[in-house]
């Protein structure tokens, strides 16, 4: 479809893109209930030495699932998708996606290969005091049993893509419940099968990861001969778009990895100091705030930067610059929208929310906790956490690499130095959450500044009329969690696991009703938006 100069059709393109978002948020809230109830499972063999060792494992192959997944491969394929099927037909877009995905093979294939024998080599000449030490050892037995989800889930993630631009967002966004279905039912056969943190049990763990990849990767297929975008791979010759997918790509994958990075390093960071300075389940605690801060981020921040990107693409390459200046700034006030007030809810209620998820079989009251207070760092960025999507992909769309990979590459740099430094202060845990709200939030500052520098105006003064009416209504919403906190539980260790669920059933509705209704006092239009989005009212009205 063409934009129009009289915008018609431009502003059908606009809501098409948006309510897919709606689409992906509510596949994506099934996805991280279905996590949830994962690292709920998993945390409950216990937060132990052991179990720090299988999550540092599976967060390498995962390192590439979010950055490939959410990142990189996807950033970098859907400008030059949707260039070549807008100018040369979808016959020669699928010839691309042929072509990039074959070398993608051949590529991720070797490095499999190469990771899996360097491990065999550790494994067999490293001496065995070093394989001991902080369970070292295993940790390399169980990467080497999950390093090749990382080959499925980098191809799912160019498939997902390609449904994407034609307009397909339901299996993409399906896709990671498969996985963690698979993880839930290698949880609860470790508990009936009476495994614990056995090695058989952890083999099993790690082996449902590998089932679930090769799973996904069938359904993507079968799905791109549906639509008709399946072709035999091919590797040579390597056609132009595929070059120019790879120069995008290979710079994409810093700043669209910062935050994946920084928690492998946070992850690996924290195992070392397990048991001393930070205690001994403290990548456990850091997993489950590390997934619970990106509950509403997947939800809402990336779904909504996941179905807006192929118009952002469509924009720039039709050199339409008026078009992508107002997209991107409608994505901005809706991710100030949702990423504030979600932020501020989990603060509040982080302490009943890790109770109620997570405080069970072994993983105590203390566990909960610390959990709590790292997630309550996390969630002072959560508003730089949407937004930062919506500003990576603007970039990317115009195929502007450079800018992001050097801002970013300074950032990654500032957040080590941060997490590295303050662990051994009060922080403690905490330092890994607020080394990335704050280098996340002077990202945001940062991307905007220069967009705007770029582009002339980008409509900041509705931005911040937008971000002054959120905080009034956030503000509210809080104060009315806050009374009923203090009406319903007391302090966490004299507050049962019910007692901190009704308080969440009541608060939540409750701080949801307040926001909503003094955003609506302010008359916001966001959250005119999103209902025409969810009630598809814009598609009726056309007709």
């Amino acid at each position: 479809m063409c934009v129009t100069e009289n915008g018609t059709e431009k502003t059908h393109d606009q809501r098409h893109f948006f309510r897919g978002a709606t689409i992906i948020a509510a596949l994506t809230m099934l996805s991280r209930i279905c996590g949830l109830v994962r690292e709920a499972a998993i945390s409950a063999l216990g937060a132990t030495k052991t179990m720090g060792a299988f999550r540092v494992a599976f967060k390498i192959p995962n390192l590439f699932r979010r950055l490939f997944g959410e990142g990189a491969a996807s950033a970098a394929f859907v400008p030059i998708f949707t260039e070549v099927a807008q100018k040369d037909g979808w016959d020669k877009a699928r010839a691309v996606l042929a072509n990039v995905t074959g070398l993608l093979a051949l590529v991720l294939g070797a490095i499999v290969v190469i990771g899996e024998i360097v491990m065999l080599g550790v494994l067999l000449l490293a001496p065995q005091s070093a394989l001991n030490a902080q369970h070292m050892g295993l940790t390399v037995q169980l990467t080497m049993i999950v390093l090749p989800f990382m080959l499925t889930v980098c191809l799912l993630a160019i498939g997902s893509a390609a449904l994407n631009c034609k307009g397909h967002f339901a299996y993409p966004a399906f896709a990671p419940i498969l996985l963690n279905i698979f993880l839930i039912a290698a949880a609860v056969a470790i508990h009936k099968l009476d495994l614990g943190q056995s090695r058989p049990g952890l083999y099993l763990l790690c082996s449902s990861v590998l089932a679930a990849g090769i799973t996904q990767l069938i359904g993507v297929v079968w799905l791109l001969r549906r639509f008709d975008l399946a072709a035999m791979l091919t590797i040579r010759p390597v056609l132009a778009p595929s070059r120019r997918v790879a120069a995008l790509a290979l710079p994409m994958m810093i700043p669209l990895g910062v935050m994946q990075f920084s928690a492998l390093f946070d992850g690996i960071y924290a195992h070392i100091l397990s048991g001393g300075t930070l205690g001994v389940g403290v990548v456990t605690w850091f997993d489950n705030a590390n997934r619970l801060y990106q509950f509403p981020m997947a939800i809402l921040g990336i779904s909504l930067a996941t179905a807006i990107f192929p118009l952002f693409s469509r924009y720039a390459a039709n050199n339409d610059l008026d078009g992508l200046r107002n997209t991107v700034n409608r994505a901005l006030r809706l991710s100030l929208f949702m990423g504030i007030p979600a932020g501020a809810a989990l603060f509040v209620l982080a302490e009943p929310t890790m109770a109620v998820i997570f405080r069970r079989g072994k993983f105590y009251t203390s566990d909960a906790v610390r959990s709590a207070w790292i997630l309550q760092m996390y969630c002072l960025g959560m508003w730089a956490y949407f937004c930062n999507h919506i500003l990576l992909r603007a970039f990317f769309a115009q195929k502007d690499t450079r800018t992001p990979l050097r801002v970013s590459v300074m950032l990654a740099g500032l957040n080590m130095a941060m997490v590295a430094g303050l662990v051994f202060t009060p922080l403690k845990g905490g330092a890994m959450g607020l080394a990335t709200a704050t280098t996340a939030s002077i990202s945001t500052l940062v991307f905007t500044w220069i967009l705007r520098s770029r582009w002339g105006r980008i409509g900041l003064r509705d931005i911040i009329a937008s971000l002054a009416r959120v905080l009034v209504a956030s503000g509210a919403m809080c104060g009315a969690i806050v009374g009923g906190m203090f009406v319903m539980m007391g302090p966490l260790d004299a507050t049962t696991n019910t007692q901190a669920g009704l308080t969440l059933l009541v608060c939540i509705p409750a701080g949801i009703i307040v926001f909503l209704a003094v955003a609506w006092i302010l008359r916001s239009t966001e959250l005119k938006e999103l209902w025409d989005a969810v009630t598809h009212r814009s598609a009726k009205n056309e007709k």
